[in-house]
């Protein structure tokens, strides 16, 4: 498993700079904002703010992610191969079964004591759960800048309403000058006196001064509408983005949850399909003692099978409970590993065919 520990160091790493880069290009568009309302020029900083890195990484951190969790699926697929040794004999058992039945039991006995099948699935439920964690904690970091950008949108639509409005009112005011403006003129055109004519001339400075001064406020609130709507669309886009990645993360955390309590069924499936073997061989063994020994068996195995009995009936009531419970996590790790193949469809395409560093 070292290589699994080498590579969770390096999804660690992975998560740690998409979140830098993640927080470097919030920042970015709210340093913008800041612009934007002091009255600055932010387009070179909204041109700047390209989500291609971030995306690009994130990818490069899923995929490693996703490599990991298949790697853990692999694992836990040769438990079953490692109960079933425990639970047969070797071929060295069995040759010495031939010379002595009792030795070889003992040797068996202690080999599977000696097993750390337990201790290989707490490791892998404990690198599932720092799997988890990571995943989890980048998702909150995920919500945290969705949360504040969300935020900044809401207040640069209102901006953007209130500018549109304006310039609306700008246009109607500039085109209600433009009547005045003909009949001054017209009026101009064919005036002969002189004291008249300056008098007309002043007022139709005065309305073309007011149409100037318009049309110029005109030009600033549309290039600040269109800024406003710029920042708008990368605002969204980065929204969506941060959204997007989030759906990801959930659908790894739900698969890696999901596979750590069909770990846990399996395991216990698996132990207690050798608890019965054992107890199995043990009954072999209390039958082939000798004479001597039968009525003392006997009275031991009146004893155990009253206790079993018991025993059994316990197992039984709560054996469709446990099968219920069972089959539902087999049903939740079918639909977890849909939706995550869905997601990783190269990812788990490499893997099943080994086709990794081949040309795609």
């Amino acid at each position: 498993m070292a290589n699994f520990n080498t590579q969770i160091e390096t999804s660690k790493s992975e998560v740690a700079e998409a979140q830098a880069k993640i927080a470097a290009l919030s920042a970015q568009i709210e340093n913008a904002r800041d612009k934007m309302a002091s009255g600055q020029d932010i387009s070179i900083d909204i041109e700047n703010a390209s989500l291609d890195d971030v995306h690009n990484h994130s990818q490069l951190m899923n995929n490693n992610i996703a490599d990991l969790i298949l790697g853990l699926d692999d694992v836990t697929a040769g438990f079953s191969k490692d109960f079933d040794s425990m639970r047969s004999k070797t071929g060295w058992e069995k040759f010495i079964g031939i010379f002595s039945k009792q030795r070889a039991e003992s040797l068996r006995s202690e080999r599977i004591r000696a097993a750390t099948i337990e201790d290989k699935l707490q490791d892998l439920i404990t690198k599932s759960n720092t799997i988890t964690a990571m995943l989890e904690e980048q998702l909150a970091q995920l919500g945290i800048h969705k949360d504040r950008v969300d935020a900044n949108l809401t207040i640069t639509l209102a901006d953007r309403e209130a500018a549109v409005e304006a310039l609306e009112t700008i246009k109607a005011e500039i085109l209600a000058l433009d009547p005045t403006i003909i009949a001054l003129e017209g009026k101009l055109a064919v005036e002969q006196d002189a004291k008249a004519r300056a008098k007309l001339e002043t007022e139709l400075a005065d309305v073309n001064g007011k149409y100037n001064e318009l049309t110029q406020m005109e030009q600033v609130k549309l290039a600040e509408s269109q800024t406003l709507e710029r920042y708008i669309e990368k605002g969204k886009t980065w929204s969506d983005s941060l959204q997007n990645q989030a759906a990801t993360q959930m659908v790894l955390i739900n698969k890696l949850q999901t596979d750590t309590k069909q770990r846990v069924v399996l395991y216990d499936a698996l132990t207690k399909s050798l608890k019965t073997a054992q107890q199995q061989d043990v009954a072999h063994r209390i039958n082939e003692i000798g004479v001597e020994t039968d009525k003392e068996a006997q009275t031991a195995m009146a004893a155990i099978g009253a206790a079993t009995n018991t025993r059994m009936a316990e197992m039984m009531e709560a054996h469709e409970d446990h099968i219920v419970f069972a089959r539902k996590v087999l049903e939740e790790k079918a639909k977890a590993d849909e939706r995550f193949a869905r997601r990783f469809e190269k990812i788990v395409e490499m893997h099943d065919k080994n086709a990794y560093g081949a040309d795609s």
